[in-house]
C-alpha cells in the first residue's frame, strides 16, 4: 500500500481523537468554563453540526481545487480550530471554536477517500479507504484514552493542544508523501450536485444513517450500561472504550477487505451480524465477561459498514465523487444524532438502561432492509443492460 495513505491516516487520527475526546474531557471543560455538564455538551453538539454543515460547503466551495490542496486547507483549518479552542476563554467562544474544528472533518475524509482510492488498483479501493479510516478507529483506542488521561491530569487545554500538534504533523506528512493529484477532471459544482440526482446515492446515505444509527443507539449509553448493569467501576469504562475500539479497527480493516471481494453481499451480512450483536447485548449487558466481549463485537460488526459504504457511494456517484463522499460525513453524524435521541428516549420512558440495543437492532434492520433495496436496484439495472448490450 502507498505510503501516502499513511500521512491520510494520521490526519483522521486527528480528527477522530477531537471529535470523541470530548466526551472524556466534559466535566474539566465545564468546570473551567463555569458551566453545568448539559450546557458544556453543546461543545459536542457544536462539532457535529460544524461536520454537517462544512461537509457540503466546504467540498463546494473548493470543488476546482487540486485534491492534495484541499486536503492541506481542511487539515489547515482543523488545526487552527483545536488551537483556538485550547486557548478559548469562555464557553461561547468555545462553541465557536468547537464549530469551526469540525467544519473541515467531512470534507477532509471526503477528498481523502477519493485521493486514497485514486492510488492503488480497483481491485484494492475498499481496501485502501479502510487504512485511511484506521487513523480514525485508532483514535478509539489511543488517542481517546491518552487524551482524555491527559486531560483529567493536566487540563482539557493540554489535550487539545497535542491535537493541534496531531494536526499540523498530519499537514507536514500530506504536503511531504501525497503526490500532487492535478485538478479533479471537469469539475463543476453542478456535476457534483448532479450525483446527487441518482437514487443510489440516497439509498446508500440512508444505508449509513440508519445502520451506523443503531450502532450509537448503544454507544451512546454504554457508560451507564457498563456500570449500572453490567457491574463495572467506572474506572474500567475507560478500557471497555478501548476494547470497543480494538473492534471498530479490526471490523474497519476486515470491512475493506470484503468489500473489495463482494460488497453488498458483506454489507447484508455486517449489518444482520450487527442486529443480531446489538440484540444478543440486552441479555450479556447482564454479565461481566459477556458485556465485555459484546461491546468489542458491535465495534467489530458496526464499523465494518464504513469503508463499504464510502467505497459504494464513490461508485454510484460516478464522475463526481467528491460532494457524495464528503456527505457520507454528515450521514454519520446524523447517525450520531438519530441513535443518541432514540436510545435517550427510551431509557425516559422507562425501558431500562439495555433497551437502546433493542433501537440499535432495529435501526440496523432498518439500514439493512434498505441495504437489500438498493442491491435489487443492482440486479435491476445489470438485467436491463444485459440486453442492450447483446443486441449491440
Amino acid at each position: 500500500m502507498p505510503i501516502a495513505l499513511l500521512a491520510l491516516a494520521v490526519g483522521a487520527f486527528g480528527i477522530g481523537t477531537t471529535e470523541f475526546v470530548m466526551m472524556g474531557v466534559l466535566p474539566q471543560t465545564a468546570a473551567t468554563f463555569g458551566v453545568d455538564i448539559p450546557t458544556a455538551g453543546h461543545l459536542i453538539s457544536a462539532y457535529a453540526l460544524g461536520v454537517v454543515v462544512g461537509a457540503p460547503l466546504l467540498t463546494a466551495v473548493a470543488v476546482r481545487l487540486p485534491r492534495k490542496t484541499m486536503l492541506l486547507a481542511m487539515m489547515a483549518l482543523f488545526t487552527a480550530g483545536n488551537l483556538l479552542f485550547a486557548v478559548a476563554p469562555n464557553q461561547e467562544f468555545g462553541v465557536v471554536f468547537r464549530f469551526l474544528a469540525g467544519l473541515p472533518h467531512g470534507a477532509f475524509f471526503g477528498a481523502g477517500a477519493v485521493v486514497a482510492s485514486s492510488l492503488v488498483k480497483p481491485g484494492d479501493r475498499a481496501k485502501a479507504v479502510s487504512l485511511m479510516f484506521l487513523g480514525l478507529t485508532l483514535a478509539n483506542v489511543v488517542g481517546v484514552p491518552l487524551g482524555t488521561l491527559l486531560g483529567q491530569q493536566v487540563g482539557w487545554r493540554a489535550t487539545f493542544a497535542v491535537v493541534a500538534v496531531i494536526g499540523l504533523v498530519a499537514v507536514l506528512a500530506i504536503a511531504k508523501l501525497v503526490p500532487h493529484q492535478g485538478r479533479p477532471e471537469s469539475p463543476s459544482l453542478r456535476g457534483e450536485l448532479g450525483a446527487f440526482r441518482r437514487p443510489q446515492v440516497w439509498l446508500a446515505l440512508a444505508i449509513v444513517t440508519f445502520g451506523l444509527g443503531g450502532v450509537f443507539a448503544c454507544l451512546s449509553y454504554v457508560t451507564p450500561m457498563m456500570t449500572d448493569v453490567a457491574g463495572y467501576d467506572p474506572q474500567a469504562v475507560t478500557l471497555l472504550l478501548a476494547l470497543a475500539g480494538v473492534g471498530m479497527t479490526i471490523g474497519n480493516l476486515l470491512g475493506g477487505r470484503l468489500a473489495d471481494k463482494a460488497l453488498m453481499p458483506s454489507l447484508y451480512v455486517a449489518l444482520l451480524a450487527l442486529a443480531a450483536v446489538l440484540a444478543v447485548f440486552t441479555v450479556t449487558a447482564h454479565n461481566k465477561v459477556g458485556a465485555a466481549i459484546t461491546i468489542f463485537l458491535v465495534g467489530v460488526a458496526g464499523f465494518m459498514i464504513g469503508p463499504m459504504m464510502q467505497t459504494r457511494v464513490m461508485v454510484k456517484a460516478g464522475g463526481a465523487p467528491s460532494m457524495v463522499s464528503a456527505a457520507v460525513q454528515s450521514a454519520f453524524n446524523v447517525a450520531n444524532s438519530i441513535g443518541a435521541y432514540l436510545g435517550g428516549l427510551v431509557i425516559a420512558g422507562g425501558l431500562g438502561l439495555v433497551s437502546p440495543n433493542w433501537v440499535g437492532a432495529g435501526l440496523a434492520i432498518v439500514g439493512l432492509t434498505i441495504a437489500v433495496v438498493s442491491g435489487s436496484l443492482d440486479r435491476r439495472e445489470e438485467a436491463t443492460r444485459a440486453p442492450a448490450m447483446a443486441e449491440a
